[in-house]
């Protein structure tokens, strides 16, 4: 059998998507099943393998994924440039606030923002995957609240909210929506759909 990093780098490269540990054991027949431990330890070996190279490994949410550093982002983005992903400040802003003071009403990110939130920046947020509503507010009218997903910290690069840049002090929306459009830029996710707001 083929050296366990060498299988694992095979399946990752394969899957195109991060893949759990669970997910990894699963590739295996259960007689040739190496433990948890031996997983670990191959997938940092081959982690330390990349180093340097235009390749590496990356621990986010859902589990393990195979990208391109953010040091080449410059060069692999203009593969896709004309289909690039575009998003609005508005939009950025909004996802901003949901990501760091979440759960969060409409209502309350407009009162932040002074100016209304439109229902297509709600709805492409939604389409990405990247919030998702996670109760209601117990008030009048029981405004939805809205909370990230696993798909927006693995499409950051983020394993938890907790690896989010710290606001060690009020730091204005549009400087936080500055930040996620740089992540975007190099994030190895990075979407070949155009999204424009009205709120542009």
């Amino acid at each position: 059998m083929p050296e366990l990093k060498i299988i694992l780098e095979a399946v990752l490269l394969a899957a195109g998507e991060p893949l759990s540990l669970e997910r990894l054991l699963g590739v295996f027949p259960e007689a040739e099943r190496p433990e948890r431990e031996a997983l670990r330890a191959a997938l940092a070996e081959l982690a330390t393998d990349y180093t340097g190279r235009g390749l590496e490994l990356v621990e986010v949410a859902s589990g393990f994924r195979l990208g391109v550093p953010s040091a080449f982002s410059s060069w692999v983005s203009r593969l896709w440039e004309e289909r690039a992903a575009n998003y609005s400040r508005a939009l950025l802003e909004t996802l901003a606030l949901i990501a760091y003071r979440q759960p969060i009403t409409r209502g309350e990110i407009e009162a932040v923002r002074g100016v209304s939130v439109s229902s297509g920046i709600m709805k492409t947020l939604q389409e990405r995957d990247w919030i998702k509503i996670v109760g209601h507010r117990e008030v009048p009218g029981r405004p939805a609240l809205y909370a990230t997903t696993r798909v927006f910290l693995d499409y950051f690069n983020l394993k938890s909210l907790s690896e989010l840049p710290p606001l060690t002090a009020p730091r204005d929306p549009n400087l936080v929506g500055l930040d996620l459009e740089r992540r975007i830029t190099t994030s190895s996710g990075s979407s070949t759909t155009r999204t424009e707001s009205p709120d542009d």
